[in-house]
């Protein structure tokens, strides 16, 4: 999960997470992110798959900020 400049929170799900932030940061990642730079990784959570990481993006995104940022400090 990365926080935006903004404040508010992007959640998606990468095989190299150094050079997806990267991407990010860059301005050629996500459009969502390009106009919320800088971004920096606050949270992250490591899947035997891309199918089981994809399920847990979905699941993420659809959590409200507040169980979100619980999460963090979990």
């Amino acid at each position: 999960m990365l926080e935006c400049a903004d404040g508010s929170l992007y959640t998606g799900i990468a095989r190299d997470l150094d050079a997806r932030i990267k991407t990010h940061n860059e301005g050629t990642g996500a459009k969502y992110t390009r106009g919320r730079l800088p971004v920096k990784l606050v949270y992250r959570e490591v899947a035997k798959n891309r199918a089981s990481a994809s399920q847990r993006e979905h699941e993420i995104k659809q959590m409200p900020r507040q169980s979100k940022l619980a999460l963090l400090s979990s």
